[in-house]
Formats: C-alpha cells, sequence, structure tokens
C-alpha cells in the first residue's frame, strides 16, 4: 500500500509558475518511480511527466521546457515546478505511483491559470 499527499496548487496568472509537491508514505521501499498526470474538465487523464528513482525524467511534448519534475529521495517527496503557465495547463494535477502492477493515486491538486 502506498499513499500519496499533493500539494501546491492554486490560482495563478498566464505566464507564472507554481511548485507542487507529492509526499508518498507507506510501501515505498519498492518504489521504482512516480509520476504527475493531469485531467482537465472534460478531458482525459493524461501523463505530464515521469522520473525514476535514479533521477531519469520524461514529459509530455505539451510541456518540455516549462516543467520540471525533480525528486528528493529521502524525504519520499516528488516535486513538479510549474512555469510559463498557460490557460491550457488548467486541470487537476494527480501523483501517480505503479507497485506490483497496482496504479496509486492522490487526491489531486488543482490547477487554475487565469489568462
Amino acid at each position: 500500500q502506498v499513499q500519496l499527499v499533493e500539494s501546491g496548487g492554486g490560482l495563478v496568472q498566464a505566464g507564472g509558475s507554481l511548485r507542487l509537491s507529492c509526499v508518498a508514505s507507506g510501501s515505498i521501499f519498492s518504489i521504482n518511480g512516480m509520476a504527475w498526470y493531469r485531467q482537465a474538465p472534460g478531458k482525459q487523464r493524461e501523463l505530464v511527466a515521469g522520473i525514476t528513482r535514479s533521477g531519469n525524467s520524461n514529459y509530455v511534448d505539451s510541456v518540455k521546457g516549462r516543467f520540471t519534475i525533480s525528486g528528493d529521495n529521502a524525504k519520499n517527496t516528488v516535486y513538479l515546478q510549474l512555469n510559463r503557465l498557460t490557460p491550457e495547463d488548467t486541470a487537476v494535477y494527480y501523483c501517480n505511483v505503479v507497485l506490483r502492477g497496482v496504479n496509486y493515486w492522490g487526491k489531486g491538486t488543482l490547477v487554475t491559470v487565469s489568462s
């Protein structure tokens, strides 16, 4: 079992920045990587970025150069730095871990970008 708690969302103007955090607890010693997803109103949930325990990362094309994922293994925390935000980034952002084939999700944190 893994518990994930996200924080850091909020309302920001276009061009602004936010930093999201996700703290993991539970059976975290077996986690090989973590990821951030987002779901905009009326759209499917999409992968935004992922990072392995060794620090390798990947991003969806729409956020490359604007978002940065990072992790602190000692704090069991993964971060997502969101820069140059646009209204199209408005969504609920979810932290995700896959452990032994089971998907674990946090409750999400809402990011709203005003134009």
